[in-house]
């Protein structure tokens, strides 16, 4: 399994960015996929933006022109930034990776966006 460790999130505020970075174990083999999920209480987890190891790069349309995501795929690491943040932000962000079917989540991180 591939170990996950995030940093960054904290209380913000509405307006303001923040930088979400994740650290996976090195692992030699592709494609894989890493990105960000956010899940807020009562709700599903839901993709926030993913970048593959391929270069293709995926951005919900809720945070689309708000998000940028990067990576470096030789050292497994993904980092988003959010910018203009909204108290709808607000939720539990998980460093996500997958490589078909090989699956692992990180153990969140608390962002919350005060108005």
């Amino acid at each position: 399994q591939v170990q996950l460790v995030e940093s960054g999130g904290g209380l913000v505020q509405a307006g303001e960015s923040l930088r979400l970075s994740c650290v996976g174990s090195i692992v030699m083999f592709r494609p894989y996929v890493m990105g960000w999920y956010r899940q807020v209480a009562g709700k599903q987890r839901e993709l926030v933006a993913s970048l593959s190891s391929d270069g293709p790069r995926n951005v919900a349309d809720s945070v689309k022109g708000r998000a940028t995501i990067s990576g470096d795929t030789a050292r497994t690491t993904v980092s988003l930034q959010l910018d203009s943040m909204k108290p709808d932000d607000t939720g539990v962000y998980y460093c996500h990776f997958n490589a078909d079917g090989l699956e692992s989540w990180g153990q969140g991180t608390q962002v919350t966006v005060s108005s």
